[in-house]
Order: structure tokens, then C-alpha cells, then sequence
């Protein structure tokens, strides 16, 4: 048998751990000194510490930790559990994480308000393009109503591409467009040669988008959660100089995945009014 202070060690937990675990008649000492109350275990209790800690770091309560330790569940019904459990944390990370970068980029805009330069920001002709495309509506124009529709879009187009063996001839885009109340009509689209067929592309739809006589243009290099910094400055423009926009945007990833975030390159494009 071994002491608390040395099942502790093996186990990778503090002994104040093992403690609550006994008060709590979640592992038990194998024994217990009459005289002393110093508490013993055995090396085949780590079997089920392993599990209690486990549950218990991916989130389940100490309840939940009982119920399911309590009730023997067999090794690969466990794993099973966990591994469903550890992909759920994991999601809920990157979401943080894509949280965080969203508060540290609006974080930038506020220090940046008054003073946000508009330098980079040019007008140029759009010409009309040829495009294989899918589009989808988001309840709002807000980031966590876009980014799913918008990412569910794109592999949706790219696995339709791929299957109809159609190469894109360009960089990819996505268009924005007002829809009824605060929804946003968005597409995803690539650029496909001219002699494509259109027979072969199944769900997606072939069309050539219009062009654009004026476009106020800005190049946004980076991650995507740092993108509203360049629709400010494309508004901070078009206001100052007198334009006006009829609300529709297009994002032209000029470089992006696989690439790594921090080379992306989009070009933002708005259309403006010059009368």
C-alpha cells in the first residue's frame, strides 16, 4: 500500500485532491489507520482516479464523475465519452480563441477611432467575371451569424468543383448583399475559365457577376477576425469624400488557407456612387 502523499504522486494529483475525493465517497482510502487516520491506497485505485480526473477535466460534474465511474462502464464505451467530450472542449476553444481575436481587433478600432487612415484605400473599375457559385443568407451581418454560413458555403463550392473537375481561374470571393430585415444575402464564388461546362458543376450555379463602374478598394492583410478595421476605413473614406454605397460588399481572397493567417491578403470592394 502506498501513502497518501505517494498515491498522490503517482497519480498526478495534489493530495488536498485526494481528500475531497475521500469526503466526498468518490475514491476512498483501500484502508484507513485506527490510531492514526492516515489514509492508504493501492496501485489498482489509479484505475479509477484516471477516470475521475479525466471526466472531471473535460467538464463533467462531480455527479456526472460518480454516476459514470459508479456504474463500470467498460473501457471502450469510455473512451468513446471522452473522445466526444475532448472534441466538444476543443471546439469550444477555438471558439474562444476566434472570440478573443475578435475583441483584441475591435479593441484596435476603438484606439484607432479619430484617427484611422484611409490612405490605402483607392477607386478602380471591377471588371465582369465568370463564376461557379452558392449562396446562402445569414440571420445578420454580424461575425457569428457570417462565418458559419460563409464557411459552410465555401465547401460546399469547393467540393463541387472538385467533383465536377472544374479548376478555378481566379481568387476565390464571397459577395454581400442586404436580404429582407437584418438577414444578408452571401454568396460564395471562384472564377472559372470561360469554356467550363456548365452541365457538369450539379448544384452550383454559373453566372457572370456584373462589374463595377467605381469600387472603393482596400487591401486588408492578415487574419480574417481583423477584417471590420477595413470596412471602417472604406466607410471613414466613402463619407469623407462624399460617396455613397448602395450597402453590397465583395472580399476577394487574394491570399488565404492554406497559407498561414497571418499572410492572408483580401481586397475589400464597395461600390460607390461618383455622382
Amino acid at each position: 500500500m502506498f501513502t497518501i502523499g505517494d498515491f498522490a504522486t503517482m497519480g498526478r494529483v495534489s493530495i488536498r485532491m485526494l481528500r475531497h475525493y475521500d469526503a466526498i465517497g468518490l475514491l476512498r482510502p483501500a484502508r484507513v489507520d485506527p490510531s492514526s487516520g492516515y489514509r492508504y491506497y493501492e496501485a489498482g485505485q489509479l484505475k479509477r482516479l484516471n477516470r475521475l480526473v479525466a471526466l472531471k477535466d473535460l467538464g463533467f460534474t462531480l455527479a456526472e464523475v460518480a454516476k459514470i465511474v459508479d456504474a463500470d462502464v467498460g473501457t471502450a464505451e469510455l473512451r468513446g465519452m471522452l473522445r466526444l467530450r475532448q472534441a466538444q472542449v476543443a471546439r469550444q476553444i477555438a471558439a474562444d480563441t476566434a472570440r478573443l481575436a475578435r475583441i483584441e481587433a475591435r479593441l484596435r478600432m476603438i484606439e484607432k477611432e479619430g484617427a484611422m487612415s484611409t490612405k490605402s484605400v483607392t477607386v478602380k473599375t471591377v471588371a465582369p467575371v465568370r463564376v461557379a457559385l452558392v449562396a446562402g443568407v445569414a440571420e445578420s451581418g454580424g461575425h457569428e451569424d457570417v462565418a458559419p454560413v460563409i464557411g459552410g458555403l465555401f465547401g460546399e463550392l469547393f467540393g463541387a468543383l472538385e467533383q465536377a473537375g472544374i479548376a478555378p481561374a481566379g481568387p476565390a470571393m464571397a459577395t454581400y448583399a442586404p436580404a429582407e430585415g437584418d438577414r444578408l444575402t452571401v454568396t460564395a464564388a471562384c472564377p472559372i475559365a470561360p469554356d467550363a461546362d456548365p452541365e457538369a458543376a450539379g448544384p452550383l450555379e454559373i453566372r457572370t457577376l456584373d462589374g463595377i463602374g467605381a469600387a472603393a478598394c482596400y487591401a486588408h492583410h492578415g487574419p480574417m477576425a481583423g477584417i471590420g478595421e477595413g470596412y471602417q476605413a472604406l466607410a471613414t473614406w466613402i463619407e469623407d469624400n462624399g460617396h455613397r454605397t448602395d450597402g453590397t460588399a465583395r472580399e476577394v481572397y487574394l491570399v488565404a488557407h492554406p497559407e498561414p493567417e497571418e499572410r492572408w491578403r483580401t481586397e475589400l470592394q464597395m461600390p460607390i456612387d461618383q455622382g
